[in-house]
């Protein structure tokens, strides 16, 4: 995924002057936090998942749009938070009062959406930038905490530390600790890796496949990108589910399931438009036949779209129409 560049130096210089999460040192898990109170979060009870991701700049949107704009969803994530702080539309969640953030927290989870924060995104590198697994993912997770939201994605895209063999070891640790410090059951934790990082032969310490092995029971589902991987990659309902290239070995949806795993936890993502990804774009009606061709092979986990507002009810409505329908 692309992280907008709407996001001003002011931010930055804003966010290192705060005590918030930030370059110059983020309070731990540990420390007293100001934590808004907003009841019982919410998470949808069980699969097929529907998400949506929002980082772009938005004319009159701070933060989430209205719950009526993301009708047919279930999932709605913010983006992104990364090791300096908050950015984007997760700096402006942050930027809304604690009773903005009610209102809109408390109007997404009556609507049966649960509203989560993304971390990191492609222009953040943990692994290969020397954070700390445990202490970033104590400060992510508090920064959840503290603004109210129902849990956190990891779009991990630190390519170098998988080309090195140094990022599995890093996810584990980091997820294991993030889950330490949002409960399952209080909190939702879902993982965004791009598919070839399921294939089984491709990396030295076993990509997404080992992180799966070690900690998939802490995750809650994985927001699948099968895009940004080639110009013919996860392009047709053949090569999305059943038969990756031999560029990205054993990548395509039911490869990832035979190898092991579970296909309740793997959401095909795409790019809304051509304009929200490099490559790997489907129309919503070929996507919907996909959808539907997977469904009636036994696959229920759902779709996950970057991004809001070039995807937004139409869209879901089409993908979601000939498989679960949007009422």
């Amino acid at each position: 995924m692309t992280r907008s560049s709407f996001s001003r130096l002011v931010t930055l210089v804003l966010l290192l002057c705060t005590t918030a999460l930030g370059a110059l040192g983020a309070p731990s898990a540990l420390e007293e936090r100001s934590v808004e109170s907003l009841g019982k979060r919410y998470s949808p009870s069980s699969a097929p998942y529907f998400v949506e991701y929002f980082d772009e700049g938005t004319s009159g949107v701070t933060g989430a749009p209205p719950v009526s704009d993301v009708s047919g969803y279930n999932v709605f994530i913010i983006a992104f938070l990364l090791t300096e702080g908050a950015w984007d539309n997760a700096e402006g969640w942050a930027s809304l009062t604690a009773d903005e953030r009610n209102t809109t927290k408390t109007d997404y989870n009556n609507a049966g959406i649960a509203l989560m924060v993304s971390v990191f995104g492609s222009t953040d590198v943990p692994t290969s930038s020397g954070a700390d697994p445990t202490d970033t993912a104590n400060t992510m997770a508090a920064w959840a905490i503290e603004y109210g939201l129902d849990g956190v994605d990891v779009d991990y895209e630190d390519f170098d530390a998988f080309d090195a063999g140094t990022a599995e070891a890093w996810l584990v640790t980091f997820t294991t600790q993030l889950r330490n410090q949002l409960p399952a059951g209080d909190y939702i934790i879902t993982h965004a890796p791009v598919a070839p990082w399921f294939s089984p032969t491709m990396w030295t310490n076993g990509g997404y496949i080992q992180v799966n092995t070690e900690v998939g029971d802490l995750i809650d589902w994985y927001n699948v990108q099968f895009y940004n991987q080639g110009s013919d990659e996860y392009t047709t309902c053949d090569g999305l589910l059943t038969n990756s290239s031999s560029t990205w070995p054993e990548s395509a949806l039911f490869q990832i399931i035979s190898n092991g795993v579970d296909q309740g936890k793997l959401l095909i993502g795409k790019p809304a438009t051509t304009g929200d990804a490099n490559t790997g774009y489907m129309d919503a009606s070929t996507l919907a036949t996909c959808v539907e061709q997977a469904k009636d092979q036994g696959w229920d986990a759902g779709v996950m779209v970057w991004e809001y507002p070039d995807a937004g009810t139409s869209w879901i409505t089409t993908v979601r129409a000939d498989s679960w329908p949007v009422s």
